[in-house]
């Protein structure tokens, strides 16, 4: 099974929103810390795509974002996910109550103590180190044990990342 999926980190203050998914139990991402996202709709493009999930999930309308790479994640259990992945830095609107978990500012230079996908770590790597638009494959071991990852189809030493 195949999956398109927008992921985005709105930056304030050197603080990027995460949403931490608590509220369903069958959610691949329970208990996780991730960006605000979801999957395309009909016909959208990343960018549609993204828009309209950070407004549902977050009550913001975007007006300054960057389309920073495409993330495939191989759940190891017959699902892969290809996220467009974004950062964003000007938005306006009232934060509201997400149905899937709660939303909070974390410190950028925190986010790696937080519960996150082994895979998040190379990634928030390069949001921090690249301009570049990016490429990374992250396949793990049907759980949350990352067990290969790929920059630009070349293999990563994921030693460096843990």
């Amino acid at each position: 099974m195949q999956g398109l999926s927008t992921l985005c980190y709105i930056e304030k203050d050197r603080k990027y929103l995460m949403l931490h998914r608590t509220v369903k139990e069958k959610d691949v991402n329970k208990d996780k810390w991730i960006g605000v996202g979801g999957h395309f709709e009909a016909d959208e493009s990343p960018e549609e795509c993204l828009l309209r999930e950070v407004k549902e999930e977050t009550g913001y309308t975007l007006t300054s974002f960057r389309y920073r790479g495409i993330v495939t994640f191989v759940s190891g259990n017959g699902v892969t996910e290809y996220m467009s992945l974004f950062t964003a830095d000007g938005f306006y609107g009232e934060q509201i109550a997400c149905d899937e978990g709660q939303l909070e500012w974390v410190d950028i230079d925190r986010i790696e103590e937080l519960n996150i996908w082994e895979g998040d770590r190379i990634f928030f790597r390069l949001l921090r180190e690249t301009t570049a638009f990016f490429s990374l494959k992250l396949v793990y071991d049907g759980h949350d044990r990352l067990i290969s990852a790929a920059l630009n189809g070349e293999e990563l030493d994921l030693k460096t990342f843990r």
